[in-house]
């Protein structure tokens, strides 16, 4: 079961509270807003600074619950962002990956995006898995054109990548279902 619970994490915590006392957390992972720690949107931190001066620290709260909720739980955790300024706010990231190196599970992720997880509890990095005969990876990330859907599309979760770390994480236990 996959459940999500929007709010900070006072809000969140008398569920998370009960989920970790009561339920097997297999796996936590976060994805804090990129648009305010991007390095890609640099040029536009000193308006955002002057509209809200914690507007980084509200992005770095995100991750920072992401890491409590998977150390308290035991279960390997991980948050992910493009390169950006958490470097300087958690230390270099644990992995990098663009989303071409999981075109072995969505040929459609043939695409660059220097994507960096920081991660702990045991999680495991999937090794990379790229389909044969794709052409050469495309730009469409940094190509997209302004619209109302750029942000969405921009920081979507490549689908690859996602079920590489799925089945690079899941269960032991399960590994024997999987299979059959």
């Amino acid at each position: 079961m996959v459940e999500r619970i929007a709010g900070t994490i006072l809000d969140a915590m008398p569920r998370l509270s009960e989920i970790i006392r009561t339920e097997r957390v297999v796996f936590v992972f976060g994805f804090p807003p990129c648009t305010d720690v991007a390095v890609s949107g640099a040029r536009w931190f000193e308006e955002k600074r002057k509209a809200d001066p914690h507007f980084q620290v509200r992005a770095a709260l995100v991750a920072e619950q992401c890491r409590m909720v998977g150390m308290a739980s035991g279960a390997p955790w991980g948050f992910e962002n493009p390169v950006s300024v958490f470097s300087g706010i958690f230390g270099k990231p644990n992995y990098t990956f663009h989303p071409h190196e999981f075109t072995g599970y969505c040929a459609d992720d043939n695409y660059t995006k220097k994507t960096c997880l920081w991660t702990g509890g045991g999680f495991v990095m999937p090794s990379p898995h790229r389909e044969e005969g794709l052409d050469a990876p495309d730009n469409r990330i940094h190509m997209a054109p302004p619209g109302e859907e750029r942000a969405n599309f921009r920081s979507a979760t490549p689908r690859g990548f996602a079920m590489a770390v799925f089945h690079a994480n899941k269960p032991r236990e399960n590994l024997s279902l999987a299979a059959a």
